[in-house]
């Protein structure tokens, strides 16, 4: 699983737009939104972590790697 922290993701409309951002790169991806504490995890059929997150970035969001 490949997880980022979105802080800039507050509201549903911003989930859904990565999420379509993320189906897209890779429409196999099973992807969660936690939008109470603005984390995108994703697991990927075929996309990279850099294909994910260029596809947050390109969804107009700031992605920052997941604190463990």
């Amino acid at each position: 699983m490949i997880a980022f922290q979105v802080n800039d993701m507050t509201c549903g409309h911003c989930a859904s737009v990565i999420t379509k951002a993320l189906k897209d790169a890779d429409s196999a991806a099973k992807v969660t939104i936690d939008l109470e504490h603005h984390m995108v995890s994703v697991i990927p059929a075929e996309a990279t972590i850099d294909d994910i997150r260029d596809a947050i970035i390109d969804a107009g969001y700031t992605p920052q790697p997941a604190s463990a």
